[in-house]
């Protein structure tokens, strides 16, 4: 067929440590940003609520980029973050997932029970601390049921 043209040099499979995971960088990158936009926007707007917001949409963007991230070093290379791989390099046994379960919806109305007693009283914290409870346990067991490796 001829020639191949010359492949531009840093490209191609990497040797060494695995590459930093792509949501860690999405995620440490938005935590960057919405972090310089708070301290901006606290400095200039002199307003205390919109300041406290930003500061914790910033954690929102941080504590799991740093987790993904340590989590990242600690893994080896994934299928998916390979440019080169293919369909099958990905395949194989996943994991071991419930068909259905109650326990979403359960966990979920538990949590609005708690919100509620933000707005009732606190006597509302007894069956939404209960729920989650329930469906923390009993989803942790129905997770752990699965097949074997």
């Amino acid at each position: 067929m001829g020639s191949q043209p010359p492949r531009c040099q840093g490209f191609g499979p990497r040797k060494g440590r695995p590459l930093m995971r792509v949501e860690a960088k999405i995620l440490l990158w938005l935590g960057l940003f919405f972090g310089i936009m708070c301290a901006v926007y606290w400095t200039w707007s002199m307003e205390n609520a919109g300041g406290v917001m930003m500061f914790f949409g910033t954690g929102l963007c941080l504590l799991p980029g740093s987790y993904y991230y340590w989590w990242s070093r600690r893994m080896g290379p994934r299928a998916e973050d390979d440019p080169n791989a293919t369909q099958e390099s990905g395949a194989g046994y996943v994991d071991a997932f419930p068909g259905s379960s109650i326990f979403p919806f359960t966990l979920g109305m538990g949590a609005f029970c708690i919100v509620l007693a933000m707005v009732f009283g606190s006597w509302m914290l007894i069956p939404g601390l209960a729920l989650v409870i329930w469906a923390a346990l009993g989803g942790i067991a129905e997770g752990r049921r699965g097949g074997t490796r």
